[in-house]
C-alpha cells in the first residue's frame, strides 16, 4: 500500500473530482458516508452519546456530514462547531446548512474556554477540528479545548487524523495534538501513523476507501510504502520440484565471542529455518562445541582464537555472509573485518559489533560492498548516521547515508522502516514482545537465508523484516509478551511461511 504526502492527496482529491466528474461536496459525502457506516456497523444503534467537535475547514465538513447521518439514523448527537475563525471551506458551509435540515439543535458555536461541554466518561467524542491540510499548530483556547478532550475518558475517535498532527511534518507542539483512541483515516494511512514521536497519538486505525483515483494511486511515486501481509505474499518466490540444497545457496554466518556465542546460534538456526540450502557458522574455537550440539545441521569453521575472531577464512564462496552478530571489538576482528569487507560479488548483512565497528573507523565505510544490507537498532543508527532533531530528520538523515553508501538501511522499531536511497518501505508485522536480547540476530540470519535464495538484497530486507515480525506475532500468540525469547521467533518462522497464505489480514493497525 502506498503512502502519499498531505499534497499529494490533495492533488489526488482535485483528479478524483475531475475525471469522476463530481463536486467537491459529493467526494466530501462519500467521505463521510464511510465513516457514518464504520460507526454503524460498530454502535449498531446503541444509546451513546455521539459529541462532535467540527473545526470550519474540509475536516469539520466531514464531521457534518457524519453528524447529519448520525442523526437521520437515530442516534444521539450533539454538534459543536470550534469557531476559531472567520474563514470557512465552501463544502464546510454546504454541510452546515444541511446538518440544519435533519435537526432542531442546530450545532453549537465555540468560541472560548467557556463554551468548553461537559462529557461523560460513557460518550463518545468525534474529532473532526483538523485535517491533513493543517498548517500550524492549533494554539489559544483551541489549544486548551484539545487538551481538555484529551483529560476526558470518553472514546476519542478521529476523522482522518487526530487533530494537531500533520502527516508528513514534524510535530511542533505535542500538547496541541488530540490522543485518538481510534483513526479512521482515508484512502491510505499517512506517514506519522508509524513514526516513535507521533504514532502514539494515533493508537489504532482503519483505512476507509473513499474512490480516489485509481490511475493516480497507481502511478503516482509515494513516499513510502506499507507492506502487509498482500505485499509480502507477492514477495514469496516458490520452489520447484527439482530445487536442491544447492539452489538455495550457502550463507556464511561470521559472528560470536566470547560469553556470545548465542548470537551465531540464532543467526544460523535463523538462516535455516528461512529456506536457505546450507549454512556454516564462522566463530572463536570457544564456540566449536556449542553450534556443532545445538544445530547439527550447521557446519562449523573456528578461528584459531579461543575467544574472538581474528581471522575469516573459508574453503568456499558463500552466496551470503551475514556479519557481527556477537562478534565483540578485539583489534584483531577489526582488521578482519576490513578484509572480510573487501569480497567480491557476495551480498552482505552487516549487523550489531560489525556496525559498531564500522562507526568507530569510519574509514571502512569505503569498503562496504555496493547492496550490503545494516541492520542498526536506534543506538547503532545514531552511531552511524549521527543524531537527528527528529523522526524526519533522521530518515533524511538515512536516505542520505543509503544513497552516498550504496546500501539497504533497515532502521530497527516497532514499525521496521526499510531505507534504499530515496524510498521508505515500513513495515507491519511485530510487536513489543520482540524487544528482547537476540531478536535482531535472528533477523540477520533471516535476510542472509534469502540472499542465498536468490532474492535480490532490497526484497530479501523488506521480506525479511515482514517474516521475521510474523514469526514474532505467531511466538507472542502463543506466550504473551513478555515470556517471547529470541528462539522462540525462529522456532515460529515455518508457522509464518503458513500464515503467508492461510488467511486475510485486518486493515486495522494498533501499537
Amino acid at each position: 500500500m502506498k503512502i502519499f504526502s498531505a499534497a499529494q492527496l490533495s492533488q489526488a482529491d482535485k483528479i478524483t473530482i475531475e475525471k469522476q466528474d463530481i463536486t467537491s461536496e459529493a467526494l466530501m459525502e462519500r467521505a463521510g458516508e464511510q465513516v457514518f457506516n464504520w460507526l454503524h456497523t460498530h454502535l449498531d444503534g446503541a444509546p451513546v452519546t455521539i459529541r462532535i467537535f467540527c473545526g470550519i475547514g474540509n475536516n469539520g465538513g466531514d464531521g457534518l456530514v457524519i453528524g447529519r447521518l448520525l442523526l437521520e439514523h437515530g442516534y444521539k448527537v450533539v454538534v459543536y462547531v470550534v469557531n476559531f475563525s472567520d474563514k470557512r471551506s465552501k463544502n464546510f458551509l454546504l454541510n452546515y446548512n444541511k446538518i440544519k435540515n435533519v435537526t432542531k439543535d442546530w450545532p453549537i458555536l465555540m468560541t472560548s474556554q467557556a463554551d468548553f461541554p461537559e462529557i461523560s466518561d460513557e460518550d463518545m467524542i468525534v474529532d473532526a477540528i483538523f485535517g491533513i491540510g493543517l498548517n500550524r499548530s492549533p494554539e489559544g483556547w483551541v489549544r486548551k479545548l484539545i487538551q481538555y478532550l484529551n483529560a476526558n475518558q470518553a472514546f476519542k475517535l478521529s476523522v482522518d487524523i487526530p487533530s494537531g498532527l500533520y502527516a508528513n511534518l514534524p510535530l511542533k507542539d505535542k500538547e496541541a495534538v488530540l490522543k485518538a483512541d481510534h483513526t479512521l483515516t482515508f484512502q491510505t494511512a499517512k506517514l506519522c501513523f508509524f513514526l516513535p514521536e507521533t504514532a502514539p497519538f494515533v493508537s489504532n486505525f482503519n483505512i476507509l476507501e473513499i474512490g480516489l483515483d485509481l490511475d493516480f494511486i497507481k502511478n503516482t511515486e509515494p513516499i513510502a510504502q506499507l507492506i502487509s501481509k498482500p505485499e509480502a505474499q507477492t514477495f514469496y518466490q516458490p520452489r520447484n520440484k527439482f530445487d536442491h540444497k544447492g539452489t538455495f545457496g550457502h550463507v556464511l554466518i561470521v559472528g560470536g565471542s566470547y560469553g556470545k556465542i548465542g548470537a551465531a546460534v540464532l543467526s544460523t538456526s535463523a538462516a535455516f529455518k528461512i529456506g536457505a540450502g546450507m549454512v556454516t557458522a564462522f566463530v572463536p574455537e570457544c564456540g566449536y562445541s556449542i553450534l556443532q550440539s545445538t544445530i547439527p545441521e550447521a557446519m562449523v569453521i573456528t578461528d584459531k582464537e579461543e575467544k574472538f575472531i581474528s581471522n575469516i577464512e573459508t574453503d568456499f564462496k558463500p552466496s551470503a555472509i551475514a556479519i557481527g552478530m556477537g562478534l565483540g571489538k578485539n583489534k584483531a576482528t577489526v582488521a578482519a573485518l576490513k578484509k572480510v569487507l573487501q569480497l567480491k560479488d557476495i551480498p552482505f548483512v552487516i549487523d550489531a559489533d560489525a556496525l559498531n565497528i564500522i562507526s568507530e573507523n569510519k574509514s571502512l565505510l569505503e569498503f562496504l560492498p555496493p547492496n550490503s544490507i545494516l541492520t542498526p537498532h536506534p543506538g547503532e543508527l545514531k552511531r552511524l548516521i549521527g543524531t537527528w532533531k527528529n523522526d524526519y530528520d533522521k530518515l533524511k538523515k538515512a536516505k542520505k547515508f543509503s544513497e552516498k553508501h550504496q546500501v539497504v538501511l533497515i532502521i530497527k522499531g516497532a514499525y521496521t522502516i526499510t531505507v534504499y536511497e530515496n524510498k521508505l518501505y515500513i513495515n507491519t508485522s511485530g510487536n513489543p514482545g520482540m524487544g528482547t536480547a537476540g531478536s535482531g540476530d535472528a533477523l540477520s540470519g533471516v535476510i542472509a537465508g534469502l540472499l542465498s535464495q536468490g532474492y535480490d538484497p532490497l526484497l530479501a530486507s523488506v521480506f525479511g523484516v515482514y517474516i521475521h515480525g510474523s514469526a514474532g506475532d505467531i511466538a507472542t500468540g502463543q506466550l504473551g509478551f513478555e515470556a517471547v525469547m529470541a528462539g522462540n521467533i525462529v522456532e515460529n518462522i515455518s508457522e509464518a511461511y503458513l500464515e503467508l497464505f492461510s488467511r486475510e489480514e485486518p486493515l486495522e493497525q494498533s501499537q
